[in-house]
């Protein structure tokens, strides 16, 4: 029996959905009779994945799983079919919790089995299914490449991060917890739900269209501001762009910010003016810092432990050093491993975020050590992916993508003619976005000359010296974010 369950008393409300309140007793009820299934229907230890959107039933299947002592693998809703099944193939999925028919028939799910709650829960049979002993979830990642990497998390993990941060957070009495992230990215699953569920607050758990969200990166403020204001909400977690465009959407001191208590930024780094913006319009927000290899969070600032362009002190669960190189280096024990490789045990887990420590032990980011970059929503993107895609068209001989904390990716682009027409190269982009995930699209793109030895911007052979190539493409860079704000 997990602690959520002794935090409330039998009526009190524990998670408001577009149906309806739940009670503690009706979630708990609702969880036994859904962990009853899983156990009748698959082995111990199956892994049983989930494709739905965000509602109380979600939360439920999820601490079911928990219960059942099965792995559960959270599916995006942003991901494309190929990596759900990816997902799926790479954990040896044995059942599938789905609303759609047409998404468990694509991922080969075949079965349909009775099951409490509104979600469906779908079977199929494998030959030789997976044995996880130990790992109660596997979150992958939004992918730096076309193929996601599936982090292994075990429920005491999970638990004991969401127990740190219900203490950090223990002084602003915080009972309503507004669901604005996907359940399935682990940030809003675990420093969301679950440290709401451990702090008896109630989780408002509204379908993501009601909180503005849609796809990757679509994201209405408007309609988050309302529903902030609607649902009383006191907290909520959001992404870098939704706080950009919620603070351009607020007046000063905006009425319908007036219940909140507290917002956590996450999931890329935000600019300091940002933060400052935001406060100054009303909003109560601090920046966090993480990753999933490590639950989601390793440091956060709070009210009263807060630093201009930190990202809070590490956790008290959490051992953060910097290596000699810069990289942030976060201490063992943080994950059970990746899937289909051997557990890290106590080593330290290399970040790959540049950063420092100040006297007083906040965490500031200074960079990133590799390619990769981050959206100022949050998805990790290696360039080379969608470039690789660009140059597969056979209109395209040279590109560099570009989005580091931007709404969007853009690209430079080497045309394979100085002949090749506008509309030619628009038409090898829409080609290569058509098998890319919408965050790793292209938005924009501009001409420009070949980059080579001579002026510093590729190598002898044509590998790319992204920083010089930057440089050499400020300008146009610059004016495609000032003129689209997409």
């Amino acid at each position: 029996m997990h602690s959520w369950r002794a935090e409330s008393g039998g009526d009190a409300p524990l998670l408001a959905g577009a149906d309806g309140v739940w009670s503690a007793a009706q979630l708990a009820q609702q969880v036994d009779d859904i962990a009853a299934q899983l156990r009748r229907a698959f082995r111990p230890h199956a892994a049983i994945a989930i494709l739905a959107d965000n509602g109380p039933d979600w939360i439920a299947a999820d601490l079911a799983a928990h219960e059942a002592g099965m792995t559960l693998v959270p599916l995006p809703s942003f991901f494309t079919p190929a990596q759900w099944q990816h997902a799926v193939g790479a954990a040896a999925v044995e059942g599938l919790f789905c609303m759609r028919a047409e998404h468990a028939a694509l991922l080969g799910f075949g079965q349909v089995l009775s099951c409490p709650g509104g979600l469906r829960l779908h079977a199929r049979t494998l030959p030789h299914p997976a044995v996880l002993p130990g790992v109660q979830k596997i979150t992958f990642t939004s992918g730096t490449t076309a193929q996601p990497k599936g982090v292994c998390l075990s429920s005491d993990q999970q638990w004991e991060l969401a127990a740190v941060l219900r203490d950090g957070l223990a002084a602003l009495a915080i009972r309503r917890h507004l669901n604005l992230l996907p359940l399935s990215v682990l940030l809003e699953n675990i420093a969301g739900a679950y440290t709401a569920l451990l702090s008896g607050a109630v989780n408002i758990c509204l379908p993501l269209a009601r909180t503005g969200l849609s796809g990757a990166s679509g994201f209405d403020p408007v309609t988050c501001l309302d529903t902030i204001a609607a649902e009383r909400a006191e907290s909520v977690i959001l992404l870098p762009q939704m706080l950009l465009a919620l603070t351009a959407a607020a007046a000063p001191d905006d009425p319908r910010l007036r219940t909140l208590k507290f917002m956590a930024v996450g999931g890329a780094k935000t600019p300091p003016a940002l933060i400052a913006a935001a406060r100054a319009k009303g909003f109560p927000v601090y920046e966090g810092y993480g990753l999933s290899e490590c639950g989601s969070v390793v440091a956060l600032g709070l009210p009263g432990r807060d630093r201009a362009g930190s990202v809070g002190r590490p956790l008290p669960n959490r051992r953060v050093r910097i290596a000699p190189d810069g990289e942030i280096e976060v201490g063992g024990g943080t994950m059970a491993g990746y899937l289909g490789a051997p557990a890290p045990g106590e080593a330290w887990l290399g970040t790959g975020d540049l950063g420092h420590l100040d006297a007083d032990g906040f965490l500031y980011i200074d960079g990133r050590k590799s390619n990769v970059l981050v959206t100022a929503y949050g998805r990790n993107v290696s360039p080379e992916w969608p470039e690789a895609a660009l140059l597969g068209t056979g209109a395209v001989a040279q590109a560099m993508v570009v989005g580091d904390a931007r709404p969007f990716l853009a690209a430079a682009i080497v045309p394979l003619r100085a002949d090749l027409a506008d509309a030619a190269i628009e038409a090898a982009v829409a080609r290569a976005n058509a098998g890319l995930p919408d965050y790793a699209r292209i938005r924009r793109w501009f001409r420009t000359r070949p980059f080579g030895e001579a002026d510093g911007t590729a190598t002898a052979n044509g590998r790319l010296r992204r920083g010089a190539a930057f440089e050499r493409c400020r300008a146009e860079i610059d004016l495609i974010y000032q003129t689209d704000g997409d």
